[in-house]
């Protein structure tokens, strides 16, 4: 049987070349983030309109008085219109 010690070298200097290629293709990466014009344009715009505002504090008072009514017929027509899209 033969023994051959300089073939076990080998393959570990192999493996450590690998390593450290992938070490420095590692390196070189860098996340990047991209904003589309649409997402900035979105940023830029005032928050909730004053219309929007009026109607959430009327729904907020009819639910702290309990005159806050939903409509199930109107509710599972909006789910299925937004899920069969």
């Amino acid at each position: 049987m033969k023994i051959n010690p300089m073939h076990s070298v080998k393959a570990y200097q192999k493996s450590q070349e690998v390593q450290e290629r992938q070490k420095k293709d590692q390196v070189k990466k860098q996340d990047q983030v991209e904003i589309s014009p649409e997402a900035k344009k979105l940023a830029n715009t005032p928050g909730i309109s004053a219309d929007r505002m009026e109607r959430v504090q009327e729904v907020k008072e009819q639910v702290n008085n309990g005159t806050y009514k939903v409509n199930p017929e109107e509710v599972a027509k909006k789910l299925y219109d937004f899920w069969n899209k």
